[in-house]
């Protein structure tokens, strides 16, 4: 039996992200009025804890650390740039940036190297350290690494999707298998660093570490308009990879990929035409696909005939949730009325 429970977040104006911590305890949210706030939703509560204020644009999405790292948020926006935002230990005084004396979070780090609005951000698995990928409607993806003392160092990949990056998505740290023939690159014992992009030159490209630096392992391009969203899938098979994908253009794809025998992508089309789909996501077990339309979330797993198969759609609140594009502008993002996120709980 799945439980939709909506919570009123208190935005101004249009919210265009919602992330859940590592627990689902924490629930963070951003919008179009620059700010983000982080909601309490233990024990079926829904309570606010605190109010980050920090970007002088939209913000557009978050990404929440592995908890081996402690309460990291991090967070992009309009203004080209990208914020991460920790817990620190009460006062025992509200501070400006937190509704309860005893949570609060600082700004801890700030990275303003991009020339454009920056869309996407999302966290490495936590083997490969604290690690942040972001994208920009410059083009580029930055890495941005933390060094254990403090400070963190940064990487830039030029021209990764010329129009705008839409989106990023880190594949899982798994041990790389060795094969019976000239053996699988990286089979030395260390995972190899994989990330998944897309962007508005309708392309979905996929990136490696290599030598100290990252290049393009592949690139996808079933889609005729833009990618906007894309994700990687968590292990469900050590030789299995599983990348989801939507597009302007209303498709909705999985690509898969044995990682013993062949470096080619299949492709499998879900559904068939989605109305303005926005995100993709994957449950933990990585065999349930979550699609976010502008009207509705529908659920779906790959059936025993090798198709997938909707096992629900839920319908969410009528509030419009909505993601940038890479050519967003400020005009065109602001403004509306501020609604509810429907919070799903089976």
């Amino acid at each position: 039996m799945t439980q939709i429970n909506a919570i009123d977040t208190g935005h101004e104006e249009l919210i265009h992200d919602a992330q859940l911590d590592y627990y689902g305890i924490r629930l963070a949210t951003c919008s179009s009025d620059k700010s983000i706030k982080i909601f309490d939703v233990s024990n079926n509560q829904q309570r606010l804890i605190a109010e980050l204020k920090g970007h002088e644009g939209p913000v557009w999405q978050l990404s929440w650390s592995h908890p081996t790292f402690g309460s990291l948020l991090a967070s992009c926006s309009y203004d080209r740039k990208v914020l991460i935002w920790k817990e620190t230990p009460s006062t025992g005084l509200p501070s400006q940036n937190s509704t309860s004396g005893g949570t609060q979070y600082s700004s801890i780090y700030e990275y303003d190297r991009h020339t454009s609005s920056v869309n996407t951000v999302s966290w490495a698995p936590y083997e490969y350290g604290l690690m942040l990928a972001c994208g920009s409607s410059d083009g580029s993806i930055s890495i941005i690494s933390s060094t254990g003392d403090g400070r963190w160092t940064t990487k830039k990949i030029p021209d990764c999707h010329p129009p705008g990056v839409n989106a990023l998505s880190w594949a899982p740290a798994v041990l790389p298998q060795a094969s019976d023939d000239a053996g699988v690159q990286g089979s030395t014992g260390e995972p190899v660093k994989r990330f998944v992009s897309g962007g508005c030159d309708c392309l979905i490209r996929i990136w490696k570490e290599q030598d100290d630096g990252w290049v393009e392992e592949a690139h996808l391009d079933q889609h005729n308009d833009w990618v906007r969203d894309v994700a990687w899938a968590p292990t469900f098979s050590f030789n299995k990879d599983k990348i989801a994908s939507c597009s302007q253009d209303g498709h909705v794809y999985v690509f898969t990929r044995d990682t013993r025998s062949s470096s080619n992508w299949e492709f499998t089309q879900i559904g068939t035409h989605f109305n303005d789909v926005w995100s993709v996501s994957w449950a933990l077990t990585g065999d349930i696909l979550a699609v976010a339309a502008s009207d509705k979330v529908s659920l779906w797993k790959l059936g025993l005939d090798g198709k997938y198969q909707c096992l629900t759609t839920p319908h969410a609140s009528s509030t419009s949730v909505e993601s940038p594009s890479a050519n967003s502008t400020m005009e065109s993002t602001t403004g509306g009325e501020a609604g509810n996120i429907p919070l799903m709980a089976s």
